[in-house]
């Protein structure tokens, strides 16, 4: 595994009060118009933000690393969102912002209100927590979160070495301390692999969220990228162990494993 890059993921601002930007400049790189498994329990469209700081070593969707939209892609806009969002008054419950890393746009707040005061709906949040300031600042208006783990977050050295990004646990644990204190629900999930988060490694990490009262877990096996060059080979069925499943269940009073197929 490639070692994490220098460039530090602490040098963050807020957006604050005085930096308002509306919902219209919201970079958004593509709309998934109707899914029901982004937002347990709600119909809901996801709206998938460009830019994120870290450089996930299994990340499918590296084109949208860059706040610069790819060249060779179709994005979406704030106005299209709002035309479907208008459509489907009364079939869609809720939208999800997913990324990318969403907390990396200054319009995010602003296009998370006018879901709630315009279109009526709820709002879900995709976040890796990269950005704890940023998103104390839009927590009020999320409904709720699907809050991806890296890694196990005591183990910085193997959370920078996910992400490419020094720091990146630190960050993450402040945001988590954000969503648990806000008492919105929230779906922890960790993507894995073999390679990069060894079963002990997984023990830990679970615990982790355990203690601090986390009640929602998903655990997401490692899918090969779609027109992509493997990076990691296919996970078995033997990954994680009967055993390590089952004491997972047994943390987690809500618990599933998503597998390619299944």
């Amino acid at each position: 595994m490639s070692e994490s890059s220098s460039i530090p993921i602490r040098a963050e601002t807020t957006f604050g009060a005085n930096s308002f930007v509306p919902a219209e400049e919201i970079k958004i790189a593509g709309l998934t118009p109707f899914t029901s498994i982004d937002y347990p329990g709600k119909l809901s469209a996801v709206a998938f933000l460009q830019g994120c700081p870290w450089q996930c070593v299994y990340c499918h969707n590296t084109w949208m690393q860059s706040r610069e939209f790819h060249p060779d892609y179709r994005h979406s806009s704030w106005e299209e969102l709002a035309k479907l969002l208008s459509r489907r008054r009364g079939l869609l419950d809720a939208v999800v912002f997913s990324g990318g890393e969403p907390c990396l746009d200054p319009a995010l707040a602003d296009a998370m209100r006018r879901v709630k005061e315009e279109f009526g709906m709820a709002v879900g949040l995709h976040t890796s927590g990269a950005y704890p300031r940023r998103l104390a600042e839009v927590i009020d208006l999320v409904d709720w979160v699907g809050l991806d783990v890296k890694a196990n977050p005591e183990n910085a050295a193997a959370f920078d070495a996910v992400t490419g990004r020094k720091g990146s646990a630190e960050a993450f644990k402040e945001s988590f301390e954000i969503v648990r204190r806000s008492g919105k629900d929230y779906e922890a999930r960790t993507t894995a692999h073999p390679d990069y988060l060894p079963e002990e490694e997984l023990l830990a990490l679970t615990a982790w969220l355990a203690e601090r009262g986390a009640s929602t877990y998903a655990l997401q096996i490692y899918r090969t990228p779609p027109q992509a060059t493997p990076r990691f080979a296919r996970v078995g069925s033997d990954y994680p162990s009967q055993a390590t499943v089952d004491a997972l269940r047994a943390r987690f009073p809500r618990f599933t494993v998503r597998r390619e197929g299944e």
